[in-house]
């Protein structure tokens, strides 16, 4: 058992650390948790007294990361997510009320505390942008409304903040742990036949990941 213990740390200690540094580029590939932290008003109009909420989801996400130096790095943020609308208020009842796809590309500039570790923490902050697309009501809402009831997400401007760490596996590959907050406010606009109502959806999601990224 003691030979086992010390050939295991042998064979630790000889993995050369996966560590970046200037000009360098880290691919992550991660499995993210979207924990919107909704906060909505009224549909106005016509529903004062009714609301929305949006669920979670769970969705690969892709990064692409730049040393500028070997601590400061740019990361770009890229997936898309799709998310189900629910009633709130006097509208809970109907269940979901609509579903649409969300794409926020984020970019965030990063400081690596420990670039030359096998353990890599790393903060960072940046913008965001979201694009919502195939938005669809459901019949409970169309029914509700008096009709067939188009949907549109005003895109979003936000930042974010993000908050990880890199820890070896090999020497060019290594897993990911992180977690970000993005700031996402939308309008959500409900046309039906040419009568308008309209929410203001402050969605806000906290971002968990675990993954793998390589080193280029």
């Amino acid at each position: 058992m003691r030979k086992l213990f010390l050939s295991t740390g042998l064979a630790l200690a000889a993995v050369s650390p996966a560590y970046a540094e200037a000009g360098d580029w880290l691919v992550r590939l991660r499995g993210v948790y979207i924990a919107p932290q909704d906060d909505a008003g009224p549909i106005l109009p016509g529903v004062p007294t009714g609301s929305v909420s949006v669920d979670d989801a769970i969705v690969p996400e892709l990064d692409f990361t730049y040393f500028i130096t070997n601590n400061v790095a740019a990361e770009l943020i890229l997936a898309t997510s799709p998310h189900d609308i629910r009633g709130a208020g006097a509208i809970s009842a109907l269940g979901e009320i609509a579903d649409t796809m969300a794409l926020p590309p984020t970019l965030t500039l990063q400081y690596h505390f420990a670039p030359d570790q096998r353990v890599r923490p790393y903060i960072g902050a940046g913008l965001n942008w979201t694009v919502f697309y195939s938005e669809d009501s459901t019949a409970g809402l169309d029914a509700a409304l008096g009709g067939p009831t188009r949907v549109s997400l005003d895109d979003s401007f936000g930042w974010a903040v993000q908050a990880g760490v890199d820890i070896d596996v090999t020497d060019r590959v290594f897993m990911n742990l992180d977690i970000k907050y993005i700031d996402i406010d939308t309008t959500a606009t409900l046309n039906t036949g040419g009568v308008f109502n309209s929410v203001e959806v402050d969605i806000d999601p906290i971002v968990a990941g675990i993954g793998i990224g390589m080193r280029f």
